[in-house]
């Protein structure tokens, strides 16, 4: 073992905290400069918000932070009683518990849990780290639990709305079509945004199969996806995706002067509380185009 890993320090002695300089210096413009101290990783509680579904594999960085401490900072902020709670650097938060040190580098934000969301989202996606899945789990966060609009969204990671409003859409890809995703190693979202668009299971699936057998661009695959959403797929699916047809919800207004439909690419029939959330996002988007109309006349 190292003489590194034998001192159990978060920082060699030698050296001095360094951070990405264009994400420290936005928050500080956003919030104040924060403080940089060494906090006792015990002390830090894991950040429950963190956008993260998978840490994904430490070996290497367990390797480097053994042998040279951590160099970048992780941000946290005070909840009180001498404990913290993680903002973001959730894998050299574990990696650093792995190898065992006492200590770690932190700068120290006084921001509220939404903030705190705000930054994990911005800071992971300066440095690619999520899926698209995982960014749009996050947005959704901001939007289920914050109350957050599209647009605000959008204001908060440095994104645009429309970005926002089609990494949400990616949510509509039932699990069963994320593991068809998952198993044919398509990560990118532009890819992923043409297999959400398809008109049902079947067709996601034999998108899938046809991207991976003919190398299909984006290109071909929108012009795949409208040919199959044309024609309808019958007996082509392959057998992994024999599920439900998504669920339909139709309501008409007693007088008859309106009707709606809600479409739910899901497996089973939605739970109550998810048509309701279903609809407050269709208020929403809706609130929200309003408002770019509103801003865009004055």
């Amino acid at each position: 073992m190292s003489a590194r890993s034998k001192s159990k320090a978060g920082l060699p002695p030698d050296r001095r905290m360094r951070h990405d300089r264009h994400f420290v210096d936005e928050l500080a413009q956003r919030m104040g400069e924060g403080i940089g101290q060494m906090v006792r990783i015990t002390a830090i509680t894991a950040n429950q918000d963190q956008p993260r579904s998978s840490l994904g594999d430490l070996d290497d960085l367990e390797s480097s932070i053994e042998a040279h401490g951590v160099l970048e900072p992780l941000l946290i902020r005070p909840l009180g009683g001498g404990r913290y709670g993680l903002i973001s650097g959730e894998r050299r938060f574990h990696a650093a518990m792995a190898v065992g040190l006492a200590e770690v580098p932190c700068i120290e934000l006084r921001v509220d849990d939404r903030q705190a969301l705000e930054i994990a989202l911005i800071e992971n996606l300066q440095r690619k780290d999520l899926s698209a899945f995982e960014e749009a789990d996050g947005y959704r966060t901001l939007i289920a639990k914050y109350n957050y609009t599209h647009e605000q969204v959008a204001q908060a990671v440095g994104r645009s709305r429309v970005t926002v409003t089609e990494t949400l859409r990616l949510l509509q890809i039932p699990d069963s079509i994320r593991d068809l995703c998952r198993h044919a190693d398509i990560t990118a979202k532009g890819i992923l945004l043409e297999i959400a668009k398809a008109s049902d299971l079947e067709t996601m699936a034999r998108l899938i199969r046809e991207i991976v057998e003919n190398r299909l661009d984006r290109a071909a695959i929108r012009q795949r996806r409208a040919q199959l959403d044309h024609l309808g797929t019958q007996n082509d699916a392959p057998p992994s995706a024999h599920v439900r047809r998504p669920y339909l919800l139709r309501f008409r207004n007693p007088d008859k002067t309106f009707s709606l439909s809600l479409s739910f690419r899901t497996e089973t029939e939605p739970e109550p509380h998810q048509v309701i959330e279903a609809l407050r996002e269709v208020i929403r988007e809706i609130e929200a185009s309003l408002a770019d109309t509103e801003r865009r006349t004055h």
